[in-house]
């Protein structure tokens, strides 16, 4: 299977935690990454344009199938100390009827119910994704559960028959929209099933067309830093909610379909006939939309060194504009500017999580070391940090 080398012991670790608890093998594994999205945040649900990647992090479900109906999912933390949810019959599952993680499978396998994959199945999940770092665990978690449940009712991703990769994303997506109740958009479940090893993946989530854009950072002398914050956020729990009505105003305003629909060109006038709380919005998607466009470009021509003042661009106004970003991302943003990096931004939804700097190789630790003083003398918990490469996207591992 392509990239199952890069997955480490994750798949191995999820099948022998089922045999730990059930006294027997699975019928297989399938895996997830997390990811970092390089540039192009909140516009997904504004019909616009994104560039992630896949991390060599994951979640592994190991799942057999059920003769009785129920869907059973564990977890298992790095403790070795199993968290069961109470076994649900797949019939019964309804919207809000699921609290707490165990939602996010269980809405898996109730939209999944309405596609016609109606049987039970056990499940135990393990993984190496950062929860609450911004970098999709929860999205990781859902997409191998669907390719799990898939896999058991003999569906594989990529085989004659099977559903796209992209026709999954949406499934996922539906269960966190109306299962869970947190309206994401489209951005980390496709990037989870679609991202490929070596390339950031750019993705107009209007049309669905995708373009694996080669990422060879530590070639052009570069490493991307993950910066987890330890600040936890929730979408659930945060302004993510408040800001996609915000945006659906604006372009009902607006008479567009999505802010998509405003071009740079344009933004000026369109501002004026917006009320100025909407305002700010607006001007952030519509400048991300085309500051992912300039990446992109600058990408495909080699130009990897360049990105930096569009990284720093982005990360501006998310906090100006958008308002998401937090103490805790500011001061390690602000931080890895200061000791070199060429450029730095928030990745994800905000309120938390995670930051990304680009930084040369050279300069590697003198950037990691200033963010670790800068947190310090603010007396904040320290951040964690890992050199980020493109992984592969989710499969099946045994």
């Amino acid at each position: 299977m392509p990239g199952a080398a890069t997955r480490g012991g994750v798949p191995a670790r999820a099948a022998n935690e089922f045999t730990r608890l059930h006294g027997h093998g699975p019928t297989g594994v399938w895996s997830a990454p997390g990811r970092v999205n390089l540039i192009g945040e909140h516009t997904d649900y504004n019909d616009g344009f994104v560039l992630p990647f896949a991390l060599p992090y994951r979640i592994a479900v190991a799942a057999q199938a059920r003769s009785d109906g129920l869907f059973a999912v564990t977890t298992v933390g790095d403790d070795g100390r199993p968290q069961r949810a109470e076994p649900v019959p797949v019939g019964a599952l309804e919207p809000r009827g699921v609290t707490g993680w165990a939602a996010y499978p269980s809405g898996v396998s109730w939209v999944l119910r309405h596609q016609g994959f109606t049987s039970g199945a056990d499940l135990v999940v393990v993984g190496d994704v950062p929860a609450g770092a911004g970098l999709s665990s929860s999205h990781a978690l859902q997409c191998a559960t669907a390719l799990a449940l898939l896999g058991l009712a003999g569906t594989e991703m990529d085989q004659p028959g099977a559903p796209s990769r992209a026709e999954v994303a949406a499934w996922v997506q539906r269960s966190e929209n109306d299962f869970v109740g947190v309206p994401t958009g489209l951005l980390d479940q496709t990037a989870s099933l679609c991202c490929v090893e070596a390339c950031v993946l750019f993705l107009d989530v209007r049309s669905g067309e995708m373009e694996q854009v080669p990422f060879d950072a530590a070639a052009a002398g570069f490493d991307v830093l993950v910066i987890d914050t330890r600040a936890r956020h929730s979408h659930g729990e945060s302004g993510y909610r408040e800001r996609r009505a915000g945006c659906e105003r604006a372009a009902e305003l607006l008479g567009v379909p999505a802010l998509r629909d405003v071009e740079p060109p344009g933004l000026d006038e369109a501002l004026t006939r917006l009320p100025e709380k909407l305002r700010p919005l607006v001007r952030h998607v519509v400048t991300e939309n085309d500051r992912v466009r300039s990446t992109v470009g600058l990408l495909r021509d080699g130009r990897l060194a360049e990105i930096g003042e569009l990284l720093n661009a982005s990360h501006d106004s998310l906090r100006d504009d958008y308002r998401v970003s937090c103490l805790e991302l500011d001061v390690a943003v602000d931080a890895a500017r200061s000791a070199g990096a060429v450029g730095a931004r928030m990745t994800g939804g905000g309120f938390g999580g995670s930051a990304i700097a680009l930084v040369r190789q050279d300069d590697r630790r003198i950037v990691g070391d200033k963010v670790h003083a800068a947190f310090a003398e603010r007396s904040l918990p320290a951040p964690g940090l890992f050199t980020a490469v493109p992984a592969a996207g989710a499969g099946r591992d045994i």
